[in-house]
């Protein structure tokens, strides 16, 4: 099986996405009332001062020449220079982006490890009580923002109870591990510093929590769904009828293939994490990507908030490319991309 013409037709979709995006994120951030030039300037500054700095951030120019400028940097790898900063914006992003993949993955693991036996219990008793508590708890998981959610654990675990801290990567006084990664949990484990390991831990279950429960819900239905339909399989009939045990029948047998229709969600789900990051980290003074496009957004930084949008949207369709190739090799039935 060949992922030539796969990876030809995933590769043109990646970059029809990312100049979609590119230039709605333009559009949009263009339409914006204000200008990035007097909050610059400041208040007290001269028309003549706004007016130079707007020449010289070429913001007096048409906006498809600004457009086409910035697609030609796109090209050669330029995500164009920060406003608010003054340093090139994929240096920006790339100082935040281990940040806020630590957080996703983190997010990412909690809502597969409590998502995949929520679901399997809730196939396995369905329509009993514990299915209708899983599926309840799935609703509410899709359904609860995540700025309230974050505010709520944060006023019980670090204001009411003080089990855990409300903000932040680490302590006050505690040096982070040696870049390695950026990641501060896998940069103290291969560092051996375990005292800083348990106190990024500790840091990041909060927001980790937050992001991840959403897809929670999410991971927890699809895999309810693909095991319902797994478990009406002949092959299971013939085990059972072998004489294996419950546990074993749906453990070896029907989780395993439940999984593999699974991997497209868990993939999707790690882009969604990386945009999902803006809120989370906004309420849990988180220093990624979502902190910096924040910031950026609120000073009008036009080149940062439409890095971000472009970074994000390649990682997105990325994530999706490898999973469409990693669901072809675990699955042999597919022969062709419809």
């Amino acid at each position: 099986m060949s992922f030539l013409p796969v990876l030809r037709q995933r590769l043109f979709g990646l970059m029809v996405v990312v100049l979609g995006v590119s230039f709605i994120t333009f559009a949009v951030s263009h339409l914006i009332p204000g200008d990035p030039a007097r909050l610059i300037a400041g208040d007290r500054a001269s028309n003549e001062t706004v007016l130079h700095l707007r020449h010289t951030l070429g913001l007096d120019r048409p906006w498809w020449v600004q457009y086409a400028h910035y697609v030609n940097g796109l090209v050669h790898g330029d995500l164009g220079t920060s406003i608010r900063t003054g340093r090139p914006v994929l240096e920006d992003l790339v100082a935040f982006f281990p940040a806020t993949l630590e957080l996703a993955l983190v997010a990412l693991f909690f809502a597969t490890v409590i998502g995949v036996p929520l679901g399997v219990l809730s196939a396995v008793y369905r329509n009993r009580v514990l299915d209708q508590i899983a599926r309840t708890v799935s609703v509410i998981g899709i359904s609860t923002p995540a700025f309230w959610l974050g505010l709520g654990v944060i006023v019980l675990f670090y204001g009411k109870l003080a089990w855990l801290p409300g903000s932040g990567r680490l302590d006050e006084g505690l040096d982070a591990p040696a870049a390695i990664s950026g990641m501060y949990l896998l940069d103290a484990l291969l560092r051996g510093q375990r005292d800083v390991f348990f106190n990024a831990l500790q840091h990041i279950l909060l927001p980790a929590f937050t992001l991840g429960f959403v897809h929670l819900g999410v991971v927890a239905r699809q895999i309810r769904s693909a095991m319902l339909g797994e478990l009406g399989e002949d092959y299971i009939r013939t085990a059972r009828a072998s004489g294996l045990s419950a546990a074993s029948v749906i453990l070896r047998h029907a989780l395993p293939n439940a999984l593999i229709p699974s991997v497209t969600v868990l993939g999707l789900a790690l882009g969604d994490l990386l945009y999902g990051a803006v809120l989370t980290e906004t309420v849990f003074a988180w220093p990624g990507m979502g902190a910096y496009v924040v910031n950026s957004i609120q000073s009008l930084d036009f080149p940062a908030v439409m890095g971000f949008a472009v970074l994000v949207s390649f990682a997105y369709v990325l994530v999706n490319l490898l999973v469409d190739l990693l669901y072809r090799l675990i699955d042999p039935r597919i022969k062709e991309v419809n």
